[in-house]
């Protein structure tokens, strides 16, 4: 009744433990693959799933009307729904694994992961003969459009997007950041993609604010509004690290594990402006053949302030790398306009 709804992989990587240290990659197929382990009553649960699911976007319905998107009946059917494969996976992490790809030794990530969680897992430091650990942090979610087999063929064109969570604008349509409009215009060209015979894929990763969470950024919020001389680009990052101590709390290292789950070899597509994850997947060995920055028409006006600054910061762009005077010019609203 729970078994996946597609069959994915396996690949080589899958044994290879300097491809996936972060997830389990027989995680969906727990019956099948350790079915002795269960029978002798030992609790082994899935950590990935896969089903399939429509989505029903007022975006694609949008354009839809425009004619930037047509139904065909399999991608988009003729009410404008997505079809779509979806993967949730939980992380499951081998210490040793993780370690080599951090650069430190398995002594300091334990310690540090004992530290980092209140002393809640005595275990990583008693029993270092246990080198599986369940990191209590958030997983991830993919999203495939098309045939999933597309997505490890080398013959197929693959669109990707490597998204991380930010509720405010993916969910309630904050116009403070891009987003959202990002997200949408992932889907769209992994809807294209599919319908030209290719497959799009999305992942979504619980990476909140940077990994820094809500509060820290609603207070990083508050803080750009108030400053003296309102909200401007060259501002940015220093009311982040004011408030948080850094300007990002994401590491990327990990992420390419669920791409060499899925069979990945090259990304034909990758719409994506960050520098960080451009740099992970890359160094795993995934070739990426084109990069995609969001188009000027779909940021929001106050979206500026944030896109502008991490341009001039050195994230990837096909147009113009603003000056330091140009970012004093970028101003986003003023707190007497967000006040109500």
């Amino acid at each position: 009744m729970t078994e996946p709804t597609n069959v994915i992989g396996p690949f080589p990587s899958w044994s290879d433990p300097d491809k996936i240290v972060s997830m389990d990659p027989w995680g969906h197929a727990i019956v099948e693959h350790y079915s002795d382990h269960l029978e002798q009553g030992v609790d082994i649960r899935p950590t990935i799933a896969i089903t399939k699911a429509h989505i029903k976007l007022a975006e694609i319905d949008e354009a839809i009307s425009k004619g930037e998107l047509h139904c065909d009946g399999d991608i988009v059917s003729a009410d404008g729904e997505l079809k779509v494969v979806k993967v949730a996976s939980e992380p499951v992490w081998h210490i040793p694994g993780v370690a080599k790809r951090f650069g430190i030794s398995e002594a300091t990530l334990r310690r540090a992961l004992f530290e980092d969680t209140g002393g809640m897992y005595p275990e990583l430091i008693t029993r270092p003969d246990l080198k599986v650990f369940l990191p209590p942090i958030g997983g991830l979610t993919v999203y495939i459009f098309g045939n999933p087999d597309h997505i490890s063929d080398p013959s197929k064109r693959l669109t990707m997007r490597v998204h991380d969570e930010c509720n405010g604008s993916d969910v309630f349509g904050s116009d403070i950041c891009t987003c959202k409009p990002y997200l949408i215009y992932s889907i769209e060209e992994c809807a294209r993609e599919a319908q030209n015979g290719g497959v799009g894929v999305v992942v979504y990763f619980r990476k909140e604010g940077r990994a820094l969470g809500e509060v820290t950024k609603y207070l990083v919020y508050n803080a750009r509004k108030r400053q003296e001389g309102g909200d401007t680009a060259a501002n940015y990052f220093k009311r982040t690290e004011f408030v948080a101590g850094v300007k990002d709390m994401r590491f990327q290292a990990l992420m390419p594990d669920i791409l060499h789950w899925l069979g990945v070899s090259r990304i034909d597509r990758f719409i994506s402006m960050s520098n960080m994850k451009y740099e992970a997947i890359v160094n795993s060995g995934i070739e990426i053949v084109e990069r995609v920055s969001i188009p000027s028409e779909r940021m929001p006006a106050d979206s500026k302030v944030e896109i502008e600054a991490k341009i001039a910061d050195g994230y990837f762009t096909t147009g113009n790398v603003p000056t330091s005077e140009m970012l004093e010019n970028v101003k986003g609203r003023n707190w007497d306009e967000i006040a109500h």
